[in-house]
């Protein structure tokens, strides 16, 4: 994929790495529900014990402090530039946001950049500790895309998910959270959630594939920046990340109750939906819902 440099002045760039991380907690001490998802995920991809992570994430302490430049005060075109996946995520970062302000703008509704943080292993979020084992990760608390990027080799190495544009999906489909966030659908997502227990996985599973539709929106709306191959490549890393093949590389029976993220079939159709049609509108997930 052919994105255009970053503006270093345009972007919201926070690098960690280098700072020794740290666990301190959210707002209200409390671990955020995207950090729990992620730990599952985690449980599946990599057989790491959510239980290790999350109690780590819950040991009392304070409130997140913001670090800027992990690496000794580093500027935003620094931390961008460290290596060449660095680079790819910022200008990823740069074309999401040219993208998605003017759909906001068309429907009158207020848009702030999300930004973007960069951590080595172990780092700090407004929702928790971060971890590489987690996984990119999208935070509502400080509105913040948290990208080891060592998870990058993990997709190719471990998960047969290779290519820039692979890479150019993941953070579309965290910028998809930013998205939900802003307009109030995670919100009322969460509320649901609360009044229904049952239904929280149902419910995450939709909001997954409605991110995965708005990454495929944002491609389509830069086709002209695609390569040959790059929708194959997304098609690839979706079916990779599919709940059901995860389950299956951990030596698991698939089982859809358990579902967060949705299976292969469905993260590749909603993907593939957002491509075909580079409409926002027909990415809503939850149109059956609201019917019934």
């Amino acid at each position: 994929m052919r994105l255009d440099e970053f503006d270093p002045n345009a972007v919201n760039v926070e690098d960690q790495r280098g700072s020794g991380g740290g666990f301190p907690m959210g707002r209200g001490g409390q671990v955020g529900c995207g950090t729990i998802l992620i730990a599952l995920v985690a449980y599946f991809v990599f057989g790491v014990d959510p239980g290790q992570m999350l109690g780590g994430a819950m040991q009392e302490a304070g409130p997140a402090q913001e670090q800027v430049g992990g690496q000794g005060g580093a500027t935003t075109g620094d931390s961008c530039s460290i290596d060449q996946v660095s680079r790819d995520t910022c200008n990823a970062l740069s074309s999401l946001n040219k993208t998605w302000a003017p759909v906001f703008a068309r429907d009158q509704i207020k848009f702030d950049q999300p930004k973007l943080v960069f951590y080595s292993q172990m780092g700090r979020s407004g929702c928790g500790a971060a971890q590489s084992a987690m996984g990119p990760f999208y935070c509502p608390n400080d509105q913040g895309i948290y990208i080891d990027t060592d998870f990058y080799k993990q997709m190719e190495q471990q998960m047969g998910a290779s290519g820039d544009f692979a890479r150019a999906y993941v953070i579309a489909h965290e910028y998809g959270h930013h998205i939900q966030n802003l307009v109030g659908m995670a919100a009322q997502v969460q509320s649901a959630q609360q009044q229904n227990p049952r239904a929280a996985n149902q419910l995450q599973v939709r909001m997954e594939l409605q991110a995965d539709c708005y990454a495929g929106v944002w491609a389509a709306k830069n086709r002209d920046k695609l390569d040959a191959g790059d929708m194959e490549e997304g098609m690839q890393a979706a079916h990779q990340i599919g709940d059901d093949v995860l389950m299956k590389a951990a030596g698991r029976r698939p089982v859809e109750a358990a579902f967060t993220h949705g299976s292969a079939e469905q993260r590749m159709a909603w993907l593939r939906k957002g491509l075909q049609t580079g409409d926002d509108n027909a990415c809503d997930t939850f149109a059956d819902v609201r019917r019934g």
